[in-house]
């Protein structure tokens, strides 16, 4: 009931946004633009995200915009279609012409269809959660993150696994078809063989696999599992009825807020994810984050990705703030120089020139379908992108 509370907020007031202000007449106003998939198979990470956009730039708003100007926030749906996003984020660039830059979208197949367009605008594009530490390389000098790097989150989860679960033989899981599965995996299996541990077996199967998922039980610690939200939840009951009992480890593709309540019979369930955003949390930021959510979606809970959609506005508008101006090269120069920025999934910093930013990973475990946060935790070693 609340994912279906949430998708009608969300396109109730995108369909808002976009249609008032699709076509700025001049600059009385700052577009920051946004694509995300609020329909397909990548609204669980999405909606959430596009939410936290919309609530940052409430926030900004109430005191008073940037630079004496209030923010307009157009949000397109690329319903999870490449193509498609291609297509509306050529029309998002189109329709507003003084728009410095745009924030969005979860899965690296995804931006890559939105930030090659973006940069032969010669706009910065500032993905709110897509992971593969390859972007930035794939769209030189547009392409930033909001979030940590998948070589990072993988590089925790390995050594976590190692070290606090003790795990040492291992089977993984993964998506052949999804390019943020197959970084993923490829990680973890690096940095877990370097510790020490033994990958057993490695599966690399198709889309649509989980619903013919055939695995014979093999004695294993653990099974890392990196898959994309829509496929979550059916390979989990795959490999129970499989007979595999070992604890299960993901990267954030496994954080699916809510929705974690279809699937109340599985436990022994982790992730790496950007931050733990339960009301149990007692961090400050946390706990004025939730409140300031809440008045805009009293009947949403908020996830990780609700705050990196939040944490995306929030650094571009402070490049914009911090650049004096809207003018594209400006507010990417200033972006690219942000350091120590207090988000609400951590601190962010942007190196030299890289556009990924340092910051910590959370873990967090799933019984019954409620979450609780297992800690917070740096990398000892990163595998190369």
């Amino acid at each position: 009931m609340k994912k279906i509370i949430q998708l009608l907020i969300l396109a109730t007031f995108s369909l808002v946004v976009v249609g008032c202000h699709a076509v700025p007449k001049d600059a009385s106003e700052i577009t920051i633009g946004a694509v995300y998939n609020l329909t397909g198979s990548q609204r669980d990470l999405d909606v959430p995200s596009a939410q936290g956009a919309r609530a940052a730039v409430e926030a900004i708003n109430r005191k008073g915009g940037i630079l004496g100007k209030k923010i307009v926030l157009p949000i397109v749906d690329g319903e999870s279609q490449p193509e498609i996003i291609a297509r509306k984020t050529t029309g998002l660039l189109e329709n507003n012409p003084l728009m410095p830059g745009i924030i969005g979208l979860s899965d690296t197949d995804m931006v890559l269809a939105a930030a090659p367009v973006a940069a032969r605008h010669k706009r910065l594009f500032l993905t709110s959660g897509a992971t593969s530490p390859l972007l930035p390389q794939q769209v030189p000098g547009y392409l930033f993150l909001a979030c940590f790097g998948d070589n990072v989150q993988a590089a925790v989860g390995a050594e976590w696994a190692y070290s606090n679960m003790g795990a040492r033989e291992v089977m993984i899981l993964y998506n052949q078809d999804s390019t943020y599965s197959g970084l993923l995996q490829r990680y973890f299996h690096k940095r877990f063989e370097e510790l020490g541990g033994r990958v057993v077996r490695t599966l690399a199967l198709a889309s649509g696999f989980q619903d013919s998922l055939k695995i014979e039980p093999e004695e294993i610690d653990m099974v890392y599992l990196a898959a994309t939200p829509d496929e979550v939840l059916a390979t989990l009951a795959a490999l129970r009825k499989a007979g595999i009992t070992a604890p299960v480890l993901g990267g954030d593709g496994l954080d699916l807020g809510a929705a974690w309540q279809a699937g109340k019979e599985f436990k022994d369930v982790f992730f790496t994810t950007h931050a733990y955003l339960g009301s149990d949390n007692n961090d400050p930021r946390i706990a004025a984050f939730r409140k300031s959510f809440a008045e805009i979606f009293p009947d949403v809970e908020p996830d990780a990705f609700t705050a990196l959609g939040f944490d995306s506005v929030s650094l571009l508008a402070k490049a914009i703030d911090t650049a004096g101006s809207v003018q594209p090269e400006a507010v990417q120069k200033a972006l690219a120089g942000i350091k120590g920025f207090q988000g609400v999934t951590g601190t962010v910093s942007y190196q030299g020139d890289s556009r990924i930013p340092i910051k910590s990973v959370t873990i967090i475990n799933v019984a019954q379908g409620k979450q609780s946060v297992v800690g917070e935790f740096a990398p000892v070693k990163i595998p190369k992108p």
